[in-house]
């Protein structure tokens, strides 16, 4: 790389995690480009939540290197922002909309210090643009599927990090709260952040993405979506466990 070149956002070098004798994903070479909306899709079982988790270093690597901008993600910890899967996350837990939006800042402030009125007014402004200012002081227990998802956005964004990994962000949501989450990653990656989510629905990865990772253990394909997101990759990826072509869907709209 020459030096006025710049570095991707993420790098993901000879990546290969095992849980026990179990090869999960193998020799993942992928690259990230800074601003981009990246999905990641493929059938289950194809390491997609485990990709997530071993950029972040959350699951442990039986080989290979994650850079971020350049740097290795543990000197880069506060430039990622992870928003897991709702479903493994204990929404009974005694707290607030607006405190677990708080909890967001953790990272910046450390476990001693505890958040104070420049943080909550960070956690407001968060809440204000994932449209849930009004329940601020609700239970989180007391919110639908799809509030949840938004207040763990808002806990994403006051952290103002530049990469953001999510974990299936429109699993269980209404269609309502899904638009709303793309525009607000949309505005994300247009104000130069980027967004790597992984994603199951293939019908809406033309409309919400610019970029794809196709996985199945291995990396089957990666770029940009108008590219390598075809028929010939996804049988690779899924075989005959799938009936979506994307050049019929294509070529429907094109009627």
């Amino acid at each position: 790389m020459s030096s006025g070149e710049q570095s991707p956002a993420v790098r993901v070098t000879d990546l290969t995690v095992a849980y026990g004798d179990k090869t999960v994903l193998w020799d993942i070479d992928l690259e990230i480009p800074i601003g981009s909306m990246v999905a990641v899709v493929g059938p289950n079982g194809a390491g997609k939540t485990t990709l997530i988790k071993s950029i972040q270093g959350l699951v442990p690597r039986v080989a290979g290197v994650v850079s971020i901008h350049g740097k290795p993600y543990e000197k880069q910890r506060k430039e990622v922002s992870y928003v897991p899967q709702r479903g493994s996350v204990d929404w009974d837990f005694p707290t607030s909309v607006v405190d677990t939006v708080k909890m967001g800042s953790y990272g910046d402030l450390g476990w001693i210090r505890r958040p104070g009125k420049k943080e909550h007014e960070k956690a407001l402004s968060a809440l204000e643009k994932v449209d849930m200012l009004e329940f601020a002081q609700r239970q989180i227990s007391q919110l639908s599927g799809g509030q949840q998802q938004r207040v763990f956005l808002a806990r994403a964004l006051v952290q103002s990090a530049s990469v953001y990994l999510l974990d299936e962000p429109f699993q269980g949501v209404d269609a309502t709260t899904e638009k709303a989450i793309v525009r607000i990653l949309k505005e994300l990656t247009d104000g130069g952040k980027t967004v790597l989510a992984v994603h199951h629905d293939l019908n809406t990865v033309s409309e919400y993405y610019e970029q794809i990772a196709i996985l199945n253990v291995g990396l089957v394909a990666s770029g940009r979506v108008d590219e390598v997101f075809n028929s010939e990759n996804l049988m690779k990826a899924y075989g005959g466990k799938t009936s979506f072509f994307p050049e019929r869907k294509s070529s429907r709209r094109a009627v």
